[in-house]
């Protein structure tokens, strides 16, 4: 079955325009809970079509040529799925808690294309 990795992203601008950071901590501490139970809950329908859980993400190292550097980027997390085609994958993210509850912005699906073998492209 063919896998697509979900990236889950949330911007600055996403997570100011959501408010969050304005809420008290009780309705912050509502919110999170109400998003993790939305989220565990999402988990358990799809756990089938989960190939790798994945798991949030830290800070990134950027390697080009010159060098090692720290950077920024949007992405906060990651899974892979498998699924029929590439938009049965996006249609499980669907009103995903992480932008419906929390503040991020969307998650973005591609497939994982297999790695060209040398004698593929001879």
């Amino acid at each position: 079955m063919p896998r697509y990795m979900a990236l889950f992203v949330g911007s600055p601008e996403a997570f100011a325009l959501s408010g969050w950071d304005k809420l008290d901590d009780g309705a912050r501490k509502e919110r999170e809970i109400q998003g993790m139970k939305a989220w565990g809950d999402w988990h358990e329908q799809n756990k089938s079509k989960a190939a790798d859980e994945g798991g949030p993400l830290g800070k990134t190292k950027r390697v080009d040529s010159k060098g090692v550097s720290d950077i920024s980027n949007n992405v906060a997390g990651y899974m892979i799925v498998e699924a029929d085609s590439h938009d049965a994958a996006a249609q499980l993210f669907l009103n995903h808690p992480h932008f419906a509850i929390f503040p991020g912005d969307a998650v973005e699906i591609m497939p994982c294309n297999p790695i060209p073998r040398l004698e593929d492209i001879q």
